[in-house]
């Protein structure tokens, strides 16, 4: 099967995660497509297939004979969609030979314009897919999951030496639990990637310290008639709270390595309110100043409003992958030689945002991040091409085709 009817084969599968559960995974549906892989791998002939009770799919490709002490590589790729936006029944549009500029989307007529996504012009002449617009497209991260069979199935059959390869697909990334359970137990290798970003040539190895923010404040509501020096309005003391912080340290007015608090939801009346926050920073020492500006605001509003007004909550989420990548850098040098190899020139920017290859990396397997060859993930203007999945196919193996042998 080719990479592209493999690809739409796993976008009809209905995979959408969902927020706020403590279960993983978090929707029963992951299993449909868990168990098409699992049966996909046993086919190709890989060794120790196994679907496990929470939705891990992990095989192995054992070393050719002569390979043995390689130290052992994996790939790996999420299964679930984000829930920001529809993933049911979902209908690609299939444009062969794309001419580079706006395309229509069908279904709503809405336009993937190149003013907001200025690589289309990049991609013409190749075979772009995008959704009719009703629903994401999926590519985040089927396009990952197709490129790795792919890479399995292509050396099989072109019988490239190789060490131990393990293939691992995950539930959940989307909601932040794909590495909860992943098992490094069962999953032997000594490094592996992610294929989960976009420009094909791409080899991401930062991503953001992050924690989430949790404010409660309690108020003290009486009638608006005789509430002077008695009424402690709890919305009013949230609003402040939130004017409290640097109007320009947001998501919309951040980019790069800029770290940021973002208010993501705010409810409440006069008697108690909540503020809940995400907060990042690429640099550690900024991240640690972040949470203590929290943690200061906390104080203040307490000395202001009486002790026990204001309580945080704070909870690291993950941490920048460089820590661990910056002691295993060869990890990221064989990709970049794999993408300049592959006709690509290597870029490394900074992922706004977590990835299970950051957890995994501070679990003990390095991981930085691959791309897929998607774009505009999350939401009804997600897009992929055929050409751009192929040369991450020609990437993965020319990192298979350069093994690190095992140190005594």
């Amino acid at each position: 099967m080719n990479i592209k009817d493999r690809f739409l084969k796993y976008v009809s599968f209905w995979t959408t995660s969902e927020d706020g559960k403590d279960v993983i995974p978090s929707t029963d549906r992951q299993f449909l497509l868990a168990d098409e892989l699992a049966a996909e791998l046993k086919d190709l002939g890989l060794e120790k297939v196994i679907r496990d009770e929470h939705c891990y799919v992990y095989g192995l490709l054992p070393a050719t004979e002569g390979f043995e002490n390689m130290k052992a590589m994996g790939f790996i790729a999420h299964m679930d969609t984000a829930p920001s936006f529809s993933g049911k029944e979902i209908k690609p549009q299939i444009i062969p030979g794309y001419d580079g500029k706006d395309v229509v989307l069908p279904g709503t007529g809405d336009v993937i314009r190149v003013s907001d996504f200025p690589h289309l012009s990049s991609l013409k002449g190749r075979t772009l897919i995008t959704t009719d617009g009703t629903t994401l497209l999926g590519a985040d991260d089927k396009a990952g999951i197709a490129a790795i069979i792919t890479l399995a199935e292509e050396i099989m059959e072109e019988n490239i030496p190789h060490g131990d390869i393990w293939i691992g697909f995950t539930p959940d990334e989307e909601v932040g639990a794909g590495a909860d359970l992943f098992d490094l137990d069962y999953f032997k290798a000594d490094y592996a990637y992610t294929v989960d970003g976009d420009y094909e040539g791409e080899v991401a190895y930062e991503n953001f310290n992050a924690s989430s923010a949790h404010f409660t404040v309690k108020g003290v509501n009486v009638h608006p008639g005789s509430a002077k020096n008695i009424m402690v309005n709890a919305a009013a003391i949230a609003c402040e709270i939130q004017g409290m912080l640097p109007g320009q340290e947001t998501p919309e007015h951040t980019e790069g390595r800029e770290g940021f608090y973002h208010l993501e939801d705010m409810r409440g009346d006069v008697n108690e309110a909540h503020l809940e926050y995400i907060v990042r920073d690429h640099d550690g020492e900024l991240f640690e100043k972040r949470q203590q500006v929290l943690r200061d605001i906390e104080a203040k509003m307490n000395e202001k409003y009486g002790a026990g007004t204001v309580s945080l909550s704070l909870k690291e989420s993950y941490r920048n992958m460089l820590e661990v990548l910056k002691k295993n850098f060869f990890v990221v040098e064989k990709a970049k030689e794999s993408i300049a190899a592959a006709g690509m020139e290597p870029v490394s920017l900074p992922i706004r945002g977590g990835t299970d290859g950051g957890r995994l990396s501070f679990m003990g397997l390095p991981c930085p991040n691959l791309g897929t060859g998607g774009y505009a993930f999350h939401g009804p203007k997600e897009h992929v091409t055929v050409e751009g999945m192929e040369a991450v196919v020609k990437v993965m193996k020319g990192i298979v085709e350069r093994p690190v042998e095992k140190k005594e």
